[in-house]
């Protein structure tokens, strides 16, 4: 049996190759789309023309979302906790992830090469400054990384449950999730985390998703191209 940390087949490395995200599964095409929008007329289409393509624009443009809805997305996540915080906030995926409570496999943390700066305009923002000499601080964490995980395996040690152990693990350990999701609420999900304004760690799982779906939804990556966005 393979470990649930080993990232699937399909996906595409973030945080300097620390996380992933990966696509375990999918549902429905393009042409879902448009025979879902057509469904009143009753005929359904296999292959995608341009009519098919117009009327696919038509409802994003419009935000006629249901129709994008009958396709789904299945992915495995694995990011820190923090990143995982965030992600939850998205209450229109389905999860389930791996538990502290019955294992303390692959556990690992999440330590970044660089630290950013606290942006001093906006308390939700950091800035990445080139000249900011983060290495001592960087080491610090990463003592602090084993630090915890020395203290976790002593409670374990000590007969401490692993349900109270895991609380001494720090926001930054590594966690593996899956996520469900609808295609309508995942390009939500993009707009809002592949910007400027969201935190860098999450946006890099963003721009992997959208690597990830591009080849089974090329016509709807083309219209967001279109508008200016990187796909």
């Amino acid at each position: 049996m393979e470990h649930l940390n080993v990232p699937p087949q399909e996906h595409v490395k973030v945080l300097d190759g620390q996380g992933w995200v990966g696509l375990i599964d999918h549902l429905g095409t393009e042409s879902t789309i448009v025979n879902a929008a057509r469904v009143s007329f009753g005929k359904l289409k296999s292959d995608m023309d341009e009519r098919d393509v117009k009327l696919l624009e038509y409802l994003i443009d419009n935000r006629h979302t249901s129709p994008l809805e009958h396709i789904v997305f299945t992915f495995s996540i694995h990011c820190p906790l923090f990143v995982r915080g965030q992600w939850h906030r998205h209450r229109t995926w389905s999860y389930n992830e791996i538990s502290r409570r019955y294992t303390e496999i692959d556990m690992e943390f999440y330590t970044p090469q660089q630290l950013r700066r606290q942006a001093e305009s906006n308390r939700q923002a950091s800035v990445a400054d080139p000249d900011f000499d983060s290495s001592a601080l960087v080491a610090e964490i990463d003592a602090h990384n084993k630090h915890c995980m020395a203290l976790y395996e002593k409670l374990l040690n000590s007969g401490v449950c692993r349900e109270q152990a895991r609380s001494v693990l720090p926001q930054n350990m590594m966690v593996t999730f899956w996520g469900t999701v609808d295609l309508a609420n995942l390009l939500h999900f993009l707009e809002l985390r592949d910007s400027e304004h969201a935190q860098w760690e999450i946006r890099e799982y963003a721009i992997a998703i959208k690597k990830l779906i591009k080849p089974y939804i090329p016509n709807v990556a083309a219209y967001f191209e279109k508008k200016g966005q990187a796909w």
